[in-house]
């Protein structure tokens, strides 16, 4: 079932010659930025209503292949009538983000007339008290939550088989760039909808790289923020002390707007009271400088660790050794100084089955409660849910579901771990993960060696990021070359998880809430690439800017005409 299919969206969209519109002063929506975006709503080239009619038509062009999105925001037209008439009176947007659509992931609770499933029918028709803490900060600034995307369900936290990007709600997401492409997980249907324009932006969530790797597959910019620096309150959790909320966007200064707008000190969310400066946000956007590679001293690991995990590998997707070596030598060329082979043990071991199942201890312990806590703050709960154990008994007799071919092992697993996040046991659990994921890994390669960052293709770091509550942040590298070879996922070998064209990305990681730091680096590094205009997609929505407002100019002739007689 598709929740999209509860809203009738068609708006009578026509592709049309531009008459006395004129189509090159507005931007193609693929790749429009917010800077694009704010240009035309302030001059009056178009309007909110506008665009949410394009994004509508752009995702009705393509979402019965790629089924990207769960459900439309029924009020999306009406909210963006306000805020043009708000954006008429006073004559200035209330932010950047003034009237601008955005879509935020399927587990992002919402206090309006969307549901927030995280893509089950467990929680089809159940109420939050109130919108999530980052949906609040955006309304604030005046975007328009335009829709819930699709995701892997629970943000994969269900089961060890689950595919990515499928939910019992939405179906199976696809990615745009090859046929039968895996979008990556968990927030695969936001990096799909930023990739191609189905919103001016997304939003997702990353406990174990879940914003970092489908944002690298779709060829977009995604940050996994600091744990604290964006507010999970009203978040479908997954483990509190991984949980984070991160923009994905075509690019890093929109990121950067966008981090901007969710940022901040929640009281809700207890976690948020570890930003730096009393809450005070640092000034994202004004961190995007030519020169944010100067003078940095970036760590990169050993040639030899990335092949060996995989991560440089030309026929599997992956960057090529001598993709990754010309990515270095942009960043030499912009000012940085790099530091070669740096020793990170600690990834070797997070990355073994050993060290995963480690990581997963702090999943187990943490996940009953918290989603305990979510439950409770429901004002409409039509399946009666208390507990964890109630949502697994749900997916086990609801045929929807698809149980017991998709596996509930994971939530088993918490319902039966010997403790829980208010234990000792639990906190011993979690300051043994530190240490190796700290000083085996992240935190002390870049302590030993003064470094402002590390360096590496695709996910390598996203386990011990995770552990840490560090961020990343990665952008566009490169695509599957022609030697790439079609490979298929290998829980249900319906999924390509390796082909030609499949994009991948090169991340940043730094320190605790270096967010500023690492978006002034990526901004230089994607400044001199661009690689994400050599990737083209193999579909794209039709629908553009150009469409809606020619037929509101026939609609307008018809009403003169009539008015004539």
């Amino acid at each position: 079932m598709h929740l999209l299919n509860f809203f009738p969206l068609a708006l009578g969209l026509f592709h049309v010659a531009a008459g006395a519109t004129d189509a090159s002063k507005l931007p193609p929506l693929l790749d429009a930025t917010l800077d694009d975006l704010r240009t035309g709503l302030d001059n009056g080239l178009f309007t909110s209503v506008d665009l949410v009619k394009a994004y509508i038509g752009r995702i009705e062009d393509v979402d019965p292949q790629l089924r990207t999105m769960l459900e439309i925001n029924p009020d999306a037209i009406s909210i963006a009538e306000e805020l043009d008439a708000k954006l008429a009176k006073d004559g200035k947007p209330i932010s950047p983000l003034h009237g601008i659509p955005i879509v935020v992931k399927g587990a992002i609770g919402t206090k309006d007339k969307m549901n927030t499933t995280a893509g089950s029918f467990a929680l089809l028709g159940a109420m939050v008290e109130d919108d999530s803490g980052v949906v609040k900060r955006l309304r604030k600034a005046g975007a328009i939550i335009l829709g819930k995307t699709n995701m892997s369900q629970w943000s994969n936290v269900r089961s060890s088989n689950q595919p990515n990007g499928w939910t019992s709600v939405g179906g199976q997401t696809i990615g745009a760039y090859v046929p039968g492409q895996s979008p990556s997980g968990s927030s695969g249907g936001s990096g799909v909808a930023a990739s191609i324009g189905l919103a001016w932006a997304a939003v997702g969530t990353d406990s174990t790289g879940s914003v970092v790797l489908p944002a690298a597959a779709n060829n977009v910019v995604g940050i996994k923020p600091s744990v604290g620096l964006t507010s999970r309150y009203l978040v479908v959790p997954y483990s509190k002390d991984y949980d984070t909320v991160g923009p994905m966007t075509r690019t890093v200064k929109d990121t950067a707007f966008l981090l901007a707008a969710m940022a901040g000190p929640d009281p809700r969310d207890e976690a948020t009271n570890a930003i730096p400066n009393g809450g005070q946000v640092p000034d994202y956007v004004a961190a995007c400088r030519s020169d944010g590679l100067k003078g940095k001293r970036i760590g990169v690991p050993s040639i030899s660790q990335l092949e060996r995990l995989n991560y440089i590998n030309e026929s599997d997707s992956q960057a090529s050794r001598e993709e990754f070596e010309n990515a270095l030598q942009v960043l030499k060329d912009a000012g940085a100084e790099l530091v070669r082979d740096v020793p990170l043990p600690g990834v070797d071991f997070f990355d073994s089955k050993k060290g995963f199942r480690r990581l997963f201890r702090g999943v187990f312990a943490t996940l009953g409660d918290a989603m305990r806590d979510y439950i409770s703050k429901l004002t409409v709960n039509p399946n009666n849910l208390t507990s964890l154990q109630d949502i697994t008994n749900f997916t086990k007799n609801d045929k929807r579901e698809k149980f017991p071919e998709i596996f509930v092992n994971t939530f088993e697993g918490a319902l039966e771990f010997p403790f829980n996040s208010s234990s000792q046991n639990y906190t011993k659990l979690l300051a043994g993960l530190r240490l190796v994921a700290g000083d085996q890994g992240l935190t002390g390669a870049m302590k030993n060696n003064s470094l402002d960052a590390i360096v590496a293709p695709g996910g390598f770091f996203v386990n011990c990021a995770s552990i840490l509550g560090s961020p990343i942040i990665t952008v566009p590298l490169g695509k599957g070359s022609d030697k790439a070879v079609v490979r298929l996922d290998r829980t249900w070998g319906m999924l390509n998880e390796s082909a030609p064209n499949q994009p991948f990305g090169l991340s940043f990681a730094g320190p605790r809430f270096s967010e500023e730091a690492l978006i002034g680096m990526a901004f230089a590094f994607e400044e001199r690439t661009q690689e994400r205009q050599k990737i083209e997609p193999f579909i794209k929505p039709k629908t553009e800017l150009v469409d809606v407002l020619k037929q509101k100019e026939e609609k307008e002739k018809e009403k003169q005409a009539e008015g004539k007689r």
